[in-house]
């Protein structure tokens, strides 16, 4: 069975997404998951009828916004995160979000075509809080290879 890299990463707002102050990252919102959807081993991502996540918000926090995704590899992932347009917007995030006390962002290896719920995305970000970085939920710092080369 081949395996592809799922993504979860979260983030606290620092004011609710119609507020000024995160205007320029709605703003960004489109042209980001376009990049995405275009971008190299990109396979999925978690959306709804609108064509992004911002309305989903499975923790009690009303802040508190996900996004996630599946790619072909951990370096597909890495590739856009880091050396596309998308650090641009990275590097601002301090702007828009509050810093995190824990793990806001989990990798974990789904077999090919699967695609995650919103509950099955946070569950493996609290099995990372719970435990550390581990092949069931993992970060860029820690990987794990995919199950099928154990």
């Amino acid at each position: 069975m081949d395996f592809q890299l799922a993504q979860l990463n979260i983030g606290r707002l620092v004011a609710p997404l119609e507020a000024p102050e995160i205007a320029d990252f709605v703003a960004a919102l489109d042209e980001i998951n376009a990049l995405a959807d275009a971008a190299p081993g990109f396979i999925w991502r978690f959306q709804t009828e609108t064509g992004d996540a911002t309305a989903v918000r499975p923790y009690a926090d009303d802040r508190i916004i996900v996004n996630f995704s599946v790619w072909e590899s951990l370096e597909a992932l890495h590739q856009y995160v880091y050396r596309s347009g998308h650090a641009e917007v990275l590097a601002r995030r301090r702007e828009w979000f509050s810093r995190m006390a824990e793990a806001f962002l989990v990798l974990w290896w789904v077999p090919a075509g699967h695609r995650p719920s919103p509950e099955e995305a946070v569950a493996r970000l609290e099995d990372l809080r719970r435990v550390g970085p581990s092949p069931n939920a993992f970060t860029f710092k820690q990987p794990f290879p995919p199950p099928s080369s154990f």
